[in-house]
């Protein structure tokens, strides 16, 4: 997490030198969701990483479905019952929804869950994209872009179900492919910071901390709702890995992709802005917390 904080800190100082301009900023955001975030997908997904078998895949994805269908549920609700002004319900929408389970999820994954656990990971990762290239964008555009199969049929929904299939499959990519893919990913995290750390430059900050419905989505969805998720998991059968990895993911902070895809369709990034850097910095005390709590009592 010290190294993502020092990633955004990076994308602010490049903002007030006036290296990173807001018309620099939107061509990056057009980069990073259409090039560089459906490579990351890809690159995280090594078929000799992980011993788990089809079945534990499956069932991995079943699972992975009913929790999104769950935060879609919960992204119409809770907008209502945190007293949003209708402007602003669907970035509030996103924020219940999409949890940062690529840019900062992995590396915090594989640092603090077994080996066993990275199937769940993975999971996450592609219904993250699956559901935010149909669900996501239709969302941010208030109903204006319907979902048809020409909008479905995108960069990040392409990687998302390859990557599953290499999965399924044991595919080994040729070296020259696999190897561009993990360059291009690379980048990912390092440029999608410098984006936020530009959208935090351009954003009220202390309007941000001052913002209470911020600190109610922070308990409420950084804490409360991956322990219920993770008990649920627990409940029904599966592993302690598999719940832990399913708490894990949920436990992140607001994702960024929402803010690039805003900043690539002109849209009003402040909420997200500040939603993401109040949630970023809460997580480093949050995680921690998740983690310490259910590794103990699962």
């Amino acid at each position: 997490m010290a190294v993502i904080s020092l990633l955004v800190l990076i994308g602010v100082y490049l903002f007030k030198k006036d290296v990173v301009d807001s018309q620099t900023s939107k061509k990056l955001s057009a980069i990073v969701a259409d090039v560089c975030n459906p490579a990351i997908i890809l690159a995280s997904l090594d078929p000799n990483s992980v011993t788990s078998g089809k079945k534990v895949l499956l069932f991995a994805v079943l699972a992975g479905v009913v929790i999104h269908i769950f935060y879609v549920i919960l992204g119409m609700i809770m907008p209502f019952l945190y007293g949003v002004e209708a402007g602003k319900r669907k970035f509030y929408t996103m924020m219940m929804v999409y949890t940062n389970v690529g840019f900062i999820g992995i590396p915090v994954a594989k640092a603090v869950l077994p080996k066993e656990a990275m199937v769940y990971v993975i999971v996450c990762n592609v219904m993250y994209s699956l559901l935010f290239y149909t669900h996501g964008i239709t969302v941010l555009s208030s109903g204006k872009e319907k979902m048809n199969l020409l909008k479905v049929i995108n960069p990040g929904t392409i990687a998302a179900v390859f990557s599953m299939v290499i999965f399924a499959f044991k595919i080994k990519l040729p070296f020259i492919i696999d190897n561009t893919i993990a360059y291009v990913g690379n980048a990912t995290v390092f440029l999608s910071m410098v984006l936020l750390g530009v959208s935090i430059a351009r954003s009220d900050i202390i309007k941000g901390f001052k913002n209470k419905k911020l600190w109610l989505h922070v308990v409420f969805r950084l804490l409360l709702i991956p322990m219920a998720i993770a008990f649920a998991v627990r409940g029904v059968g599966f592993s302690k890995n598999a719940a832990l990895g399913f708490a894990l993911m949920s436990g992140m902070p607001v994702g960024n992709l929402p803010l690039i895809q805003a900043e690539k369709t002109g849209e009003d990034t402040d909420v997200l802005s500040s939603a993401i850097t109040v949630t970023t910095i809460s997580s480093v005390a949050t995680i921690t917390i998740l983690m310490s709590v259910l590794s103990n009592v699962l």
